[in-house]
């Protein structure tokens, strides 16, 4: 990078790309920077483009349900908007307090409470954004039965800020529940998690998040009951609702785990799922917030293989026999990320490529890289993995609306 430049409003934040775009400079959008090792390094030098100053909140019509604000907020501050109304937007962001909403968009981040709410795609329902040009331009609206357009939400979330700087966003948003809770249960071994999700998914319950655990990253959760001899890890279950909502679901998981012949056992103590504060430090919070922020802590390497939910046992045997590492699996949806403390230098591109990338391809998913130290051993296709007949049509896709490419140059799918 040569400069950062920060620009006061959407306007001049246009007028920067359109200044880099007639000098063919590169561009490089960022937010809270807290997505920086995502994907691969900028391939040229160029401008470093800061949306902090772009973190209005345009328009909030509270009964509708819906909320515009610019892409440069925080999802603390926007979480703290919205609690005033009693509302929220149910996604689960690293770092809440730099992490900025078109940060979150352009990576497609979600966490878990993916399995209850979906992932922040289904969320967006309005989107304007400047091209590789410096053309606004924008795509859905204000209202939730918005028809009119092109779809750009959907086209530019997870886009990494390649085809357009994402500047401002019209959500739909959720009432807060009266109380939400967690339920867990210790794990034997990969046989004895694989009847415990199927279980759950007969179940009478309607768990917002069942996150499946394992290695030395949760040995130390004071929340978690100690594991015996041999055995694998834990499942935390997460229920909302009303107060006797979540009751009964506590005590209905109860009854379901001891036909199984498992305990499952109510964590005592104040959950706040996606709470604007750090204050509470009570255990079952603070496993909540290392439930959030697990993919997002450094490491040698950190995994996310996407497999249909009925092969997340079998992707995470092939992410364990690689090397040692800590799980987390949002086990309903079939997310699984590894993250491993150490990797033997030399052999991550090969593990990746010739190993674990074709498994998730077996099961009908897919793996990328969500962080590393590894620094120049990872090629794109290890970051990336294979994207064949889709990569030929984003790229044209990018073209189109970057044709100097200068927009996160280098740094997603396509050189």
């Amino acid at each position: 990078m040569t400069d950062t430049i920060t620009p006061e409003d959407q306007a001049a934040l246009a007028a920067t790309v359109r200044a880099a775009y007639e000098a063919s400079t590169a561009v490089y959008p960022v937010g809270g920077r807290t997505s920086l090792n995502y994907g691969l390094p900028a391939a040229r030098a160029g401008i470093e483009l800061s949306l902090a100053k772009i973190n209005r909140v345009v328009d909030y019509p509270a009964r509708d349900m819906t909320i515009t604000v610019e892409a440069g907020i925080t999802m603390a501050a926007l979480a703290a908007t919205l609690a005033a109304e009693r509302q929220r937007l149910p996604i689960d962001a690293p770092h809440a307090d730099r992490a900025t909403l078109g940060g979150v968009i352009a990576t497609n981040w979600s966490g878990p409470l993916r399995l209850g709410h979906g992932t922040i795609r289904d969320n967006v329902i309005g989107i304007s954004a400047v091209d590789g040009r410096g053309t606004p331009f924008k795509g859905g609206g204000r209202v939730v039965k918005n028809v009119a357009g092109y779809d750009f939400c959907k086209l530019l979330t997870g886009s990494m800020g390649t085809i357009g700087v994402i500047t401002q966003v019209t959500l739909k948003v959720k009432p807060i529940p009266e109380r939400s809770a967690l339920v867990a249960c210790r794990v034997n071994d990969l046989a004895h998690a694989d009847r415990l999700l199927a279980a759950l998914i007969t179940s009478k319950t309607r768990p917002a998040a069942m996150e499946l655990v394992a290695g030395t990253a949760w040995s130390d959760n004071p929340a978690l009951e100690p594991l015996g001899a041999g055995d694998f890890g834990h499942l935390v279950v997460a229920v909302e609702g009303t107060e006797p909502e979540v009751e009964w679901q506590q005590a209905r998981l109860v009854a379901e785990g001891r036909e199984g012949k498992t305990e499952f056992i109510p964590l005592q103590g104040p959950t706040k799922f996606n709470s604007s504060s750090d204050n509470d430090r009570s255990p079952p919070h603070d496993l909540w917030r290392r439930l959030v922020d697990f993919p997002a802590a450094e490491a040698a390497l950190v995994l996310k293989a996407a497999v249909p939910p009925s092969r997340t046992i079998e992707m995470i045997r092939v992410v364990q026999e690689a090397a040692d590492c800590s799980i987390q699996a949002h086990a309903g949806n079939g997310i699984v990320i590894a993250r491993y403390p150490t990797f033997p230098a030399g052999g991550v591109s090969r593990l990746l490529v010739g190993r674990i990338q074709p498994a998730a391809q077996n099961a009908g998913g897919s793996v990328v890289v969500l962080s590393s130290t590894l620094g120049g051993e990872l090629t794109r296709q290890a970051v990336w993995g294979t994207t064949c007949g889709a990569g030929m049509l984003m790229e044209a896709v990018k073209r189109e609306f970057d044709p100097n490419n200068i927009l996160n140059s280098g740094r997603f799918v396509f050189p």
